[in-house]
């Protein structure tokens, strides 16, 4: 009869006593495939383009339109390189569109006027940002004039009838939103007023 050695029998001993280990349980998986946004994509905040906080939001109301006017107005690097001069006639350039409206710069020389104008079914702002400009506004009630200077903000209503005119002898520039964009500009004669013609907007400043 062999022999067990005294070792074998520790540790068989040893064996006994002991449970013997059991295998890690495998983690439960959130995702049926075992990935997530964030391993397939990375970490969001780890790239800006793609946690980005500055997109432009386009205004839909008349104080969020305001407020653009205001913050292109305040953006002097933007709008000032583009000014032109024509001694012929106003001249203009188009500097934003968005959803339903558009952002136009215009320049006046001394005694340049817009006429007596409305601007069909657009609504708007408007803002002074260089010089000043007199304007001349009909309704029912008759003829009203006021000084836009810069600081100041005129919002008119559809079908508001009106004149702009550089009455001094220094440039002016002056910034425009139009609310659907404008596609229309009736004109008319400086005693015309149309009996449909709104109340004209309170002046913002």
């Amino acid at each position: 009869m062999t022999r067990i050695r005294k070792r074998n029998r520790d540790r068989n001993k040893l064996a006994r006593r002991s449970p013997a280990p059991t295998a890690p349980a495998a983690p439960a998986r959130g995702w049926t495939d075992g990935l997530s946004d964030v391993s397939i994509a990375g970490d969001p905040l780890a790239f800006p383009h793609l946690a980005r906080t500055d997109l432009p939001r386009h205004p839909t109301t008349v104080a969020g339109h305001a407020r653009l006017i205001r913050e292109i107005a305040a953006d002097r690097a933007r709008w000032e390189p583009l000014v032109r001069y024509d001694a012929l006639t106003r001249w203009y350039a188009r500097l934003e569109t968005g959803p339903g409206y558009e952002v136009w710069l215009l320049s006046w020389l001394p005694g340049q006027s817009s006429g007596f104008h409305d601007h069909g079914e657009s609504s708007g702002v408007m803002t002074v940002v260089q010089g000043e400009l007199i304007e001349r506004s009909l309704t029912r009630a008759g003829e009203g004039a006021r000084t836009l200077r810069p600081g100041g903000q005129r919002v008119f209503s559809s079908g508001y009838l009106h004149e702009v005119v550089n009455g001094t002898l220094e440039p002016a520039v002056s910034i425009h939103l139009y609310t659907p964009g404008l596609t229309e500009m009736n004109q008319y004669g400086g005693t015309a007023v149309p009996e449909q013609h709104p109340q004209a907007q309170a002046e913002a400043h």
